[in-house]
């Protein structure tokens, strides 16, 4: 789960990290309230997305301006004339894709004198099973470009859960930055207070991205990334509280309600799948006989009746899709239960595209006798191969 910039400040405020004073607004007629209460002599005002490269983003309405999603202003009202122009318009990134997120919300703050940008991140390095820091001197720009033009640039480790963070492992990052004098003893402070509130808060990525020295020589977190183990939300009610559905795909927000693991994809075959691993399978198996996934859909070992046709309405609300695969190896999960949901969500909501189903596994023959007493056109398929030919043989036309 993700939240926005103001919103992962707010947290690193109250576990003590060096930040500016802002106030976030949902309604225009609040900007200059919000500019006011802030000293200035500089606003920078920033459109509030789940996505980077707001900076260099463009807004699609051409009243929005030029300006992209971030913005130094130098008085009151021409913040708060900014905070306008972006509230219910399109920004556009390399991270939204050509269609753009809405801005519903816009952050203004106070603006900071800077000496030196730098990168800073947390986040859970799957090899070690561990929570890795990850620095660079070279702050304000996407890590991957870095990476790949200047490795040498970039400072990772992970840190040992026997023995958590210590203040050797601030050092190795302040040495790693060229910081020096006082600035070595925040940086130990402040990546003390930063792993504390990741392991806190089950975060599984923390991007402070620039971290800074103000023109005063103090380390100062200008912008905040965060995102959460969506397994252990359930534990910080506070986190949950932060959730903005309207950030969120609207099938990924549905299937969520269900409890369905759905990811969008850009393809045309739609799947509905039982296991992780299946899933992966199938969308692997139909690119190979030339077509792409629309989705990555598992209904998970224990699926109901209801949660397969839910499923099933996901799938179909994608105008993307022009066929459908139910690949379902049935072991605690049944196949007559498959074959009842898929059933009963083709006739709640119709079939307007090819439908192939392969079923193995439990009760594989009754499944089997749902699908073709049910009177449905739907393909059978025989095995995984024969299932992903057919279904992209239909689509193919």
């Amino acid at each position: 789960m993700n939240i926005h910039e103001y919103q992962a400040k707010e947290l690193l405020r109250a576990y003590g990290a060096p930040l500016s004073d802002g106030r976030p607004i949902t309604r225009a007629e609040d900007a200059k309230t919000a500019a006011g209460a802030i000293d200035g002599p500089l606003w920078v005002v920033k459109a509030q997305i789940h996505a980077g490269g707001r900076g260099k983003g463009k807004f699609i309405e051409a009243d929005a301006g030029e300006k992209g999603g971030v913005r130094i202003t130098k008085s009151v009202e021409e913040a708060a004339a900014e905070a306008k122009k972006m509230l219910g318009r399109t920004l556009v990134t390399k991270q939204t894709g050509p269609a753009g997120k809405q801005v519903n919300r816009v952050y203004i703050e106070d603006g900071s004198g800077i000496d030196r940008e730098m990168y800073l991140a947390l986040l859970v390095d799957r090899h070690t099973s561990r929570i890795s820091f990850v620095a660079s001197t070279e702050g304000g720009m996407d890590i991957e470009e870095v990476a790949e033009a200047t490795p040498e640039k970039i400072l990772s480790f992970s840190v040992d859960p026997a023995t958590g963070y210590q203040a050797f492992h601030g050092r190795r990052i302040a040495f790693a930055l060229g910081l020096e004098g006082p600035q070595i003893k925040q940086c130990v402070s402040l990546m003390g207070l930063l792993y504390k509130l990741f392991v806190e808060k089950d975060v599984e990525m923390l991007e402070v991205n620039p971290l800074i020295i103000t023109d005063k020589g103090d380390l100062k977190c200008l912008d905040a990334k965060m995102g959460f183990d969506s397994n252990a939300v359930y534990r910080h009610p506070d986190i949950a509280a932060l959730r903005d559905e309207t950030e969120e795909d609207p099938k990924e927000l549905a299937a969520s309600k269900f409890d369905l693991n759905y990811i969008a994809l850009d393809g045309e075959i739609g799947c509905m799948v039982n296991g992780a691993g299946l899933a992966m399978a199938t969308m692997d198996i139909i690119k190979l006989y030339g077509a792409e996934p629309a989705n990555f859909l598992d209904v998970g070992g224990g699926a109901t009746k209801e949660k397969v046709t839910e499923a099933f309405k996901i799938i179909t609300s994608d105008p993307n899709v022009k066929g459908i695969l139910v690949n379902i190896f049935g072991g605690i999960m049944r196949c007559d239960v498959i074959a009842d949901g898929v059933i009963a969500a083709v006739k709640e909501v119709g079939l307007k595209v090819p439908l192939v189903v392969r079923l193995e596994g439990t009760n594989v023959e009754k499944g089997k006798e749902i699908i073709a007493g049910s009177g449905l056109n739907v393909i059978a398929g025989d095995n995984l191969a024969d299932a992903a030919q057919k279904i992209v043989k239909a689509v193919k036309g």
